[in-house]
């Protein structure tokens, strides 16, 4: 649990301003957007100060939307901002500077709370709870809230409950006492029923579309799979790819990658206990891009020159043999997928 001292100083930050804006990364995920939820319900209740929640890229995978939709969080653009008219700026599930998040490189925030690894810059930020042990950001809020001593609601102990269970694939992933104490309080109060709708939320027809082109395209290197989904207009897919293929029985790594913007953006999974995804996403990136994540996740992306169809091959077989290299698997000949 929380020492009380970091819920007063957070409570501190909070009094005597009007407006506050939070900051998630793009495309956020459950743990993000119910983390929002949860620091917009602090600020509310003990400061009085109403809070926007903006994040860049898009809302895709369903669940995430569905989230949002039962949240009502009517998120904002990054790119309409004006940080001028906010008294503070915060950011959860995400740091200023780690490349997943459109926060302008001239802005630092004034609140960081994360459970990813303390990024340089955040360590000039005036309030920061960083702990890389933590299953989720949902985690931490919930302690804060208990702190604070605010109730938690039906419709937010729904979303911080599924913001864990998301991100610590229903307690299986990463996960300390502290997510397992949480999940346990929360679930009396959470709607079941919402629960259920968030997680088989409908997909449309591009989906399917999507999910066949990345088994055309996957390849099999010894204990792991590697697929292209080509250009993408939801980067949130290439993660839901990654989880997928992660399932096969005969393999402990995915790297799913697609292109999009003038970027290639890619996600790694492991199921081995002992490696770092994280480490292996920074390693792929290099100098050029930004990477970073956890044990058993991490995602990055590298900015392309041109975007030609030549540089995008390039590119693809470099990101390959560099994901090989990471996890120590030969940079042999791969074999389809599905023949």
């Amino acid at each position: 649990m929380i020492p009380a001292e970091k819920t007063r100083n957070l409570l501190a930050m909070l009094q005597d301003v009007n407006t506050v804006l939070i900051v998630l990364q793009d495309n956020p995920d459950p743990d993000a957007i119910a983390s929002a939820a949860a620091l917009r319900c602090l600020a509310n209740l003990t400061a009085d100060a109403q809070c926007s929640i903006a994040s860049g890229g898009t809302v895709g995978r369903a669940e995430n939307r569905a989230m949002v939709d039962y949240l009502d969080l009517n998120l904002r653009e990054m790119a309409g901002i004006d940080f001028t008219r906010f008294d503070l700026v915060a950011m959860v599930d995400t740091q200023p500077g780690t490349g997943n998040n459109s926060l302008p490189v001239d802005v630092l925030p004034d609140i960081v709370i994360d459970h990813h690894p303390v990024n340089r810059l955040t360590r000039s930020c005036p309030f920061t709870d960083i702990r890389s042990k933590y299953g989720a950001t949902s985690t931490m809020m919930y302690e804060h809230l208990c702190a604070a001593e605010i109730g938690i609601n039906v419709q937010l102990a729904t979303a911080l409950l599924y913001g864990i269970r998301s991100d610590t694939q229903n307690l299986g992933r990463e996960t300390l006492q502290a997510d397992i104490d949480a999940f346990l309080a929360l679930y009396p109060t959470a709607n079941k029923r919402v629960l259920s709708r968030i997680e088989r939320g409908q997909v449309p027809t591009v989906y399917f579309r999507m999910l066949n082109n990345a088994l055309d395209n996957s390849r099999i290197y010894d204990k792991c799979i590697v697929t292209s989904l080509g250009e993408i207009d939801n980067p949130d897919m290439i993660g839901e790819m990654a989880d997928l293929f992660l399932r096969h029985e005969d393999c402990s790594w995915t790297m799913c990658y697609g292109f999009r913007d003038g970027h290639v953006f890619l996600s790694l999974r492991t199921s081995d206990p002992e490696a770092n995804a994280g480490k292996a996403a920074r390693r792929i990136v290099g100098r050029k891009g930004a990477g970073g994540g956890h044990g058993a996740m991490a995602a990055g992306r590298i900015p392309l020159k041109g975007d030609t169809a030549s540089e995008r091959s390039r590119v693809s077989r470099t990101i390959v043999k560099r994901f090989l290299r990471a996890i120590g698997t030969p940079d042999a000949a791969g074999k389809k997928l599905v023949p």
